[in-house]
């Protein structure tokens, strides 16, 4: 890096990101409320942070996510060097059931020449009534049973279904037979991989990936409802292999210093979304930034000092990306 960039990197600024609409056959037409964003496609996905996603204020405006992480490696420490954003944040709209699937870990997907599999966790940001997820097996299932399930149309009786409501954190590793049904909105934080096994999709014209996701399947893997962690100044909702999902209590205004926990042994990247309400970013060495609902900010680990003022029912989620625990 030279020395041009050095000072660049020592100043990058917190930044709003320009999410990406992404289309999917179980999805909806028009976002809105959520998003101000309709299509003649069927949108199911809203990329906050993927490597396509653009900068959309400050000096680096327009460009890319994967561009900015890799030419200003330190400023976003913690971060595998050369790979881009470490994690694909989203918002998933289901207007129909996805279909049930499993993701590889990273030995497998590395096997096929992939650089990683996809572990997430989706957080409720609203739910109808008796809406529900699917992770993992019921007890006792075999993999037989989940192939004879593929092939005469049954795996859904395989699965193990929890309802689900606002504020819920569902946690899936990598290995985790699943599904989403429709009736909720999800924000879903994942290693950035758009890596899937399709298992069964309820007869739509796309490839299934039968044997691979038998590979995939781990019978033990970790899923289901987390139980919060709640501190005075937050509340953990997850805390896992590759990434951290906390909700930060907010009053009027919270400064940067008071964002990172305990818990952290350094300064890295991470995001403040707004799942309600909005807030103002402040710095003297930046112009203000207005987070508004499912807004997103990325905030660098050499970024000046700022202050979250809260403009009014304001819930913010701090998404940090984390090495994984057994490394």
């Amino acid at each position: 890096m030279n020395s041009t960039q050095a000072v660049n990197s020592a100043a990058l600024a917190p930044f709003l990101i320009e999410p990406r609409f992404v289309a999917r056959v179980w999805g909806y037409h028009s976002l809105r409320p959520w998003f101000d964003f309709a299509s003649g496609e069927t949108i199911g996905e809203v990329w906050l942070t993927g490597d396509d996603c653009t900068v959309a204020t400050g000096a680096h405006a327009g460009e890319s996510l994967s561009s900015l992480f890799r030419r200003y490696p330190q400023a976003f420490p913690g971060t595998d060097a050369g790979s881009g954003s470490p994690l694909l944040v989203k918002v998933l709209f289901a207007r129909e059931k996805l279909s049930v699937q499993v993701h590889p870990d990273d030995l497998m997907a590395q096997k096929y020449g992939e650089p990683r599999g996809k572990t997430e966790c989706w957080y409720v940001l609203a739910a109808e009534p008796g809406s529900q997820v699917a992770v993992g097996l019921r007890p006792g299932v075999t993999l037989d049973q989940v192939r004879a399930g593929i092939r005469d149309g049954t795996l859904e009786k395989s699965l193990h279904a929890i309802e689900i409501k606002r504020g819920d954190m569902v946690f899936v590793a990598a290995g985790t037979v699943h599904a989403i049904w429709p009736g909720s909105i999800l924000l879903e934080v994942q290693q950035n991989s758009d890596l899937t096994y399709r298992m069964y999709d309820y007869g739509r014209p796309r490839e299934l990936h039968v044997e691979k996701s038998l590979e995939a399947v781990r019978l033990d893997a970790q899923a289901g409802r987390m139980e919060p962690k709640v501190l005075p100044d937050r509340t953990v909702l997850i805390e896992a292999d590759y990434f951290s999902v906390e909700r930060i209590a907010m009053a009027e205004e919270r400064s940067s210093a008071t964002l990172r926990g305990e818990h952290e042994p350094e300064a890295g990247l991470s995001y403040l979304f707004a799942a309600s309400g909005s807030a103002s970013i402040l710095g003297s060495s930046f112009g203000p930034l207005k987070l508004r609902t499912n807004a997103i900010v990325g905030i660098p680990a050499s970024a000046p000092d700022f202050t979250v003022r809260n403009q009014g029912g304001l819930e913010l989620i701090r998404i940090s990306p984390r090495r994984p625990l057994s490394t």
